[in-house]
């Protein structure tokens, strides 16, 4: 079973919605959200469908010193079996230390030597999983200061040793770009897209002068418009709509879909 097509995060707040939208090819599940042994009846009702479920893990920590948490990898491979996955994602992020949760997925230090530890968390995470691991950059608030390589420098070093997949979300390419100078575009000419697994787009908010990956608000068009740069230059598997809360009416999501697929259509 391979991603293709428009794809929208499954939630439990929207799950008939999902169900009835037109033009849903796939869909992706928060992993720490389910239970493996009691899926929620809207996923087997897609899977019955023939629809892709991708768990996306939110907790895992592949950024981390600490060694990962061999029950989370379990977890994780226990949803990919379930619901009989593609492939299983997850984010580059720094997650816990110590035993305290960050509470958020923060930036890895762009080091050689944090580039060494989440190689090994990475080969780790693939030995553990009965399907491909494919991993998302994400959203930052802030840079550390002592980065010696950009995200996609990062990220393209970390797939030459290791193989995994990218999951490369356009939003937080926007993030990062407003908020650390960042650009999305040459972001895009440095990260290898050949081994792109799947799309992430969405909206946020702007406070402060910082732009905030709330995933509450239609996806604006300096995001699509940075879709649109990634589609000239590969042909994504998949392109998923991500909404989390103040979730709006089934016309607005399917609105949000028709504007991700035009964007989609104007690459070529």
């Amino acid at each position: 079973m391979e991603l293709r097509g428009l794809g929208i995060g499954w939630r439990a707040e929207i799950d008939l919605t999902v169900e009835r939208l037109p033009g849903v090819d796939f869909v992706e599940v928060v992993a720490e959200h389910i239970r493996p042994a009691r899926l929620p009846e809207s996923l087997r009702v897609l899977r019955a469908r023939g629809v892709p479920v991708v768990p996306h893990g939110v907790s895992l920590g592949v950024g981390g010193a600490d060694p990962l948490s061999p029950a989370r990898l379990a977890h994780l491979a226990d949803c990919a079996r379930a619901l009989g996955s593609p492939l299983v994602s997850e984010h580059l992020a720094f997650v816990r230390a110590g035993g305290v949760e960050a509470g958020h997925l923060l930036p890895v230090p762009r080091t050689r030597e944090a580039l060494d530890v989440v190689t090994e968390n990475v080969r780790r995470a693939q030995d553990a999983l009965p399907v491909p691991l494919a991993l998302e950059n994400v959203a930052a608030l802030f840079g550390w200061p002592d980065d010696e390589l950009t995200d996609a420098q990062f990220l393209a070093e970390l797939v030459e040793r290791t193989g995994v997949l990218l999951l490369v979300d356009v939003a937080n390419l926007y993030t990062n770009q407003v908020n650390l100078g960042l650009s999305a575009v040459e972001a895009l000419d440095r990260l290898p897209l050949s081994k792109l697994a799947y799309v992430h787009v969405a909206g946020g908010e702007e406070h402060g002068g910082l732009w905030h990956d709330t995933h509450t608000a239609p996806v604006p068009d300096a995001v699509l418009d940075i879709l649109t740069e990634l589609c000239a230059r590969t042909t994504p598997p998949g392109v998923l709509l991500e909404w989390d809360d103040a979730y709006p009416s089934d016309a607005a999501l399917e609105t949000e879909l028709s504007r991700i697929a035009a964007a989609i259509r104007r690459s070529s």
